[in-house]
């Protein structure tokens, strides 16, 4: 897995490398040159722009400047002002050896010249705006990313595409698309989520020092980013001496007259991903629509109220049913009410894995009054539970409804605070978003996110059925985190097959729930035979 640190985390493992002796120059040369030698990699590369910025960043531009150039490439540096008025000391030292070493700088171009010079250029370094960047992107640099952004040349960020805020994945104005991004020393979470998952292109981390994994591990890393070969431990031999039960029952209590769609694409989704019986519990009034589409999943009528919505006299045979299922899911299209809410709760009291998704977690905020985090006892059970909320459904859960998390640090943030308070080891909560995080109290793990084909209604109810599924065919001894990762990787993989079937835009839930089996397999094998599918 690899590490992925907040800036500010960044900042201490710098510090801490020049206690051991690496200086900010050394880690400065260290980074141009790495970017220097990713440019280099790209082949038959003879012309080179270098975009600099007024500090580090410009900085690490002007060592690769010179590393190229050193190298036989035609290298030109592009500059807001004359190196000898750079502010930094460090920045300025390292445009001056450039120079003086025969590298030829552009000082404040006009539009025009600078959109000549990239006209002639290979590739374009983008050294202009580093981790440190936040808000609006200033003259003259929203203009130069314009004008890199419309040139044809490849496009190598360092640290960071300019005009993308490192740490939150936002980008508020002009940004920089490039086609790769070098990072220094780790991955950060605005790279991975939200506008950093269009800008950055390939990613490729920088370690800079032979000091710097044993530092980042030590600064806590904020999530770690998995690999396919993570997921080997999850991943349950397949054997022929099985039956139906054997693979896992899985009850899906959801629906209502007016949403009864959720609860059925949730059980399907179910039944694609492995387990060998599954049974939908659903309000009385939902159960005939829920039937016709469901020709090998059992259906049960639930008492309901006049608006077709699950009463408390639900409970009984819910907790029965829940009895003699492997793992549970409740949430899809329940909506929240007095009779809901008596659902979730007794469900909660019980000792079956249990996935809580979509109203299922509103009921929660309701019983809780927006504030989970306040009251662990809500969660604290022996069995696993999993809570897969959305950005709008965590804010609810943890008193932001008004200002959910908008960022996928803020995502982390939110779910930690409700594992930390809850202190088990059976809870993780899947924080939903354009990437997604699975959160326990030990670690953080940030599965591959899928296309944007996955942003349609009823994706989020299709991965709740998959992760019950999951549960009920889970090894106790395999770590539940890990399990819920590779679960939403399959998602998203089932969501790339769908995308190419059906096209980017034209995917529906069913079309991922389609492909779930095919998805399953390619990853597994993927995981188990990595050379031979290579």
């Amino acid at each position: 897995m690899q590490p992925v640190l907040n800036i500010e985390d960044v900042k201490r493992v710098e510090v801490a490398l020049t206690r051991e002796g690496v200086s900010v120059s050394e880690l400065m040369h260290r980074a141009g040159y790495a970017a220097a030698q990713e440019t280099l990699e790209l082949g038959e590369v003879d012309n080179v722009v270098v975009l600099t910025g007024l500090g580090n960043n410009g900085g690490d531009g002007w060592v690769a400047a010179e590393f190229l150039h050193a190298k036989g490439v035609n290298v030109r540096v592009v500059s807001p002002i004359e190196p000898d008025q750079l502010s930094g000391d460090l920045a300025r030292q390292v445009a001056q050896s450039a120079m003086r070493a025969g590298v030829s700088p552009l000082v404040g171009p006009s539009r025009d010249e600078l959109e000549g010079l990239l006209e002639t250029a290979d590739v374009v370094l983008d050294c202009m705006l580093g981790t440190g960047f936040h808000g609006e992107v200033r003259a003259p640099f929203d203009i130069w990313i314009e004008c890199v952004n419309a040139c044809p040349a490849r496009v190598i960020a360092v640290d960071v595409p300019s005009g993308l805020s490192a740490q939150s994945g936002h980008a508020a104005s002009a940004c920089v698309v490039a086609d790769m991004t070098v990072t220094m020393i780790a991955l950060k979470p605005g790279l991975l989520s939200d506008d950093g998952r269009d800008v950055c292109g390939a990613i490729v981390v920088a370690p800079l020092a032979e000091q710097t994994e044993r530092l980042v591990v030590d600064a806590d890393p904020v999530a770690w980013r998995t690999d396919l070969a993570d997921y080997l431990g999850v991943i349950a031999p397949r054997v022929s001496s099985v039956d139906k039960f054997s693979r896992g029952s899985v009850l899906v209590v959801g629906g209502s007259r007016r949403y009864p769609g959720a609860a059925v694409m949730a059980a399907r989704a179910a039944a694609r991903m492995g387990a060998g019986y599954v049974t939908l519990a659903t309000p009385a009034s939902a159960a005939a629509v829920a039937q016709a589409h469901l020709l090998e999943i059992p259906v049960v009528p639930l008492p309901e109220d006049a608006d077709g919505t699950l009463t408390a006299e639900a409970r009984d045979v819910v907790t029965k049913l829940a009895a003699r299922s492997s793992a549970v899911l409740v949430g899809p299209g329940l909506r929240v009410s007095g009779g809901t809410c008596a659902v979730v709760s007794a469900l909660l009291e019980t000792d079956v894995p249990l996935v809580i998704d979509a109203d299922g977690l509103n009921c929660i905020s309701r019983l809780t009054n927006g504030g989970l985090p306040d009251f662990p006892e809500v969660t604290r059970r022996r069995a696993p539970l999993v809570l897969t909320p959305h950005r709008g459904e965590l804010g609810r859960l943890v008193g932001h409804a008004d200002d959910p998390p908008a960022s996928l640090a803020e995502q982390l943030e939110a779910a930690r605070q409700i594992v930390w308070s809850d202190g088990g080891s059976e809870l993780v909560v899947v924080a939903k978003g354009c990437a997604s995080g699975c959160v326990s109290v030990e670690q953080a793990i940030l599965p591959k996110p899928g296309p944007a084909a996955l942003a349609t209604a009823g994706s989020g109810d299709v991965l709740a059925g998959m992760m019950a599924s999951a549960l009920a065919q889970r090894d106790p001894a395999c770590d539940l985190t890990l399990l819920a990762a590779y679960v939403c990787e399959i998602h998203a993989y089932a969501g790339t097959l769908a995308a190419e079937r059906r096209g980017s835009r034209g995917v529906m839930a069913t079309d991922v729930i389609d492909v779930v089996g095919l998805a399953s397999d390619a990853l597994e094998e993927h995981v188990a035979f990595p050379e031979a599918v290579a």
